[in-house]
């Protein structure tokens, strides 16, 4: 009897060896897969020092010979098939996992973004000793940003008229610091130029009569190709103090999902609304909305002076789940159109990094929701916040459509600038559906070239179109745009690059009295009051004399230095003779008082893009 008891212990330590080395080989596995993974009996994971009294039991009690040998067989087939899966890399089908019952008894969720292996093990927490909170975890790049085709020069005999809306939207300014500050340059497509030069204030006029805004131009020689001209064009909205400003109905929407738990989302999140709490009035009514999973209400319509209930709601928020933001949006708006403020200021302020993947999610859907809803006089704002998985394109498009304002957030500092500082022009809108159309004079200017804009031009007939959606101007909120100009009579390497028109067989192109007068060109603009559905035309002839850039005023030369800065940046064709330094000569020389430090910070940058720069050359 001793003896077949020793014998039968013999054969199971041999297979408790074997499945030893089958474990091994997963926990190789596991490391090439490293996702999806289940945990082993004590008793067998590495660093046991012996085997648990349930299996030391089944040692020393021995079933019946003949269960025994059926047992044996069936075993020794399972390992052959096990083996032969491992060398060719292959997982057990899940069919045959109760083969490995023996070890394994849990499986794990993977990771998100990666396809787990239908079978993996890991260690049990309570036995591991490895310490893993210094071992990197892989990180998941899965930002978005919309392809730009910058714009080329255009013929003025072939198209006089350049039609385009405003952009008040600032996020690629922050957005393109963040990748500087963590010394990397940032995609060519994160750049949109228009927003890095309007992330600045410029020392525009305040509206006369009763305008909405005021209308600047300047015309200068271009830094970066001394032939060609620069031609400046700045809208400066009314200031509006914030006591004057009509009673707001604001729902915030804060994204609360997993992909938000990082210092950089939701904490600062609720660290920009604590600041923006304490603009509020007595007149104003703030709800809180938040999404993961699904979307509920945190915060009902409560009067702004209720500080410390407001602050309560925003203090209990937490990152967790996954992201249904199309039914985020959704009751926000139900929210906002139930409080609605018939002679007020309708908002939902979305603050997200913009990864929807739940619910309504393409981009399609959420924008026919969102243009039905500013129909309804509600608008929206957009904060983006995070890395990794921002979603630009989407966010930016949300907040085009939904007649308001696009900004990055990355760090306490801009949260302040654009909730506190610029209160008044992130939350209300003086002007809608604001566009220009410039007609240049081919008497003096060849060719032209819009600066950025790229997903903000309109057909020309546009222009006219009441129906067709333009961009909104906030309280105190500025736009400038640039256009690079070939006068005529001068010979440039763009009209080799540009392709040539047949000529017209059945009209010529006449020009007019006015073509022989001063003006280069006239500017023309549309806009609609916050609650009108009929346009206003404002038409102004520009006969500016041309500058030498040394004479520029700081507004310009400080512009046409983050213009230079972002071609720089997008390796632009159009750079032409355009370095670091000589932007670097520019932004100091038009500095000026600048009481927020933002244009010391922006000499600092280009700095660091230059430094950055050389180290890739």
């Amino acid at each position: 009897m001793n003896i077949i008891l020793n014998w039968n212990i013999f054969e199971n330590t041999k297979i408790l060896i074997v499945y030893a080395f089958v474990l091994v080989g997963y926990i190789g596995l596991l490391g090439l897969y490293g996702c999806a993974s289940v945990e082993a009996p004590q008793d067998l994971i590495a660093g046991s020092a012996s085997p648990s009294k349930t299996h030391q039991d089944k040692l020393t009690s021995p079933p019946p010979p003949e269960v025994h040998q059926d047992r044996l067989a069936k075993e020794a087939r399972n390992r052959a098939e096990l083996w032969s899966r491992l060398e060719v890399g292959a997982a057990p089908p899940a069919a045959r996992q109760d083969t490995l019952a023996i070890y394994a008894d849990k499986s794990t969720i993977s990771p998100a973004n990666k396809p787990a292996p239908a079978f993996a093990i890991t260690p049990s927490r309570s036995q591991t000793t490895t310490d893993t909170s210094s071992q990197p975890k892989p990180q998941f790049n899965t930002e978005n940003y919309r392809r730009i085709y910058e714009n080329e020069f255009v013929k003025v005999t072939d198209n006089p008229r350049s039609t385009f809306s405003i952009d008040v939207d600032t996020a690629a300014y922050s957005n393109m610091r963040r990748f500087l500050t963590n010394n990397r340059l940032p995609p060519a497509d994160a750049i949109r130029i228009e927003e890095l030069i309007n992330y600045f204030s410029y020392n525009y006029p305040q509206p006369q009569a009763n305008r909405p805004f005021s209308l600047n131009t300047e015309r200068a020689i271009c830094p970066w190709n001394p032939k060609h001209q620069l031609l400046l064009i700045g809208l400066q909205g009314k200031n509006i103090p914030k006591e004057n400003l009509p009673p707001a109905n604001l729902v915030f929407l804060v994204d609360v999902s997993g992909s938000m738990s990082d210092p950089n989302k939701l904490p600062l999140v609720q660290q920009g609304l604590t600041l923006l709490n304490r603009e509020l009035r007595p007149q104003d009514r703030v709800s809180l909305v938040v999404y993961a999973g699904s979307a509920r209400v945190v915060l009902p319509p409560t009067p702004g002076n209720a500080t410390q209930t407001i602050r309560a709601a925003i203090n209990q928020l937490e990152a967790g789940g996954s992201t249904a933001g199309g039914a985020g949006i959704q009751l926000a708006y139900d929210l906002a159109k139930k409080n609605f403020r018939p002679n007020g200021n309708n908002r939902v302020i979305l603050a997200t990094d913009g990864d929807f993947n739940v619910g309504i999610s393409s981009e399609g859907e959420l924008v026919r929701l969102i243009e039905a809803k500013r129909e309804e006089g509600i608008f929206l704002t957009v904060l983006g916040f995070g890395s990794g998985n921002y979603q630009d394109t989407k966010m930016e498009q949300l907040a085009n459509k939904g007649n308001g304002n696009y900004a990055y957030i990355d760090n306490l500092r801009e949260a302040k600038k654009v909730l506190v500082s610029q209160f008044s022009g992130t939350l209300f809108t003086i002007a809608k559906d604001v566009k220009l159309q410039i007609e240049f004079n081919p008497q003096h200017i060849k060719s032209y070239r819009l600066i950025g804009y790229e997903n903000r031009k309109l057909q020309a007939e546009d222009f006219q179109d009441d129906k067709k959606d333009a961009g909104e101007l906030g309280a105190g909120h500025q736009v400038t745009a640039f256009y690079e100009l070939i006068p005529t009579g001068q010979q440039d390497q763009s009209d080799a690059d540009r392709p040539t028109l047949l000529p017209l067989r059945y009209q010529t192109n006449q020009q007019s009295a006015q073509a022989t007068s001063a003006e280069i060109l006239t500017l023309h603009l549309r806009y609609k009051q916050p609650n009108a559905t009929k346009s206003v035309l404002w038409s102004n002839p520009i006969t500016n004399i041309l500058k030498p850039l040394d004479q520029a005023s700081e507004n310009f030369t400080f512009a046409a230095a983050v213009a230079e800065f972002g071609l720089l940046l997008r390796k632009s064709r159009f750079v032409g003779q355009g370095n670091f330094e000589q932007v670097l000569n520019l932004a100091r020389r038009s500095k000026g008082q600048d009481p927020h430090g933002d244009r010391a910070e922006f000499i600092r940058l280009v700095k660091q893009a230059q430094l950055i720069t050389s180290t890739q050359e």
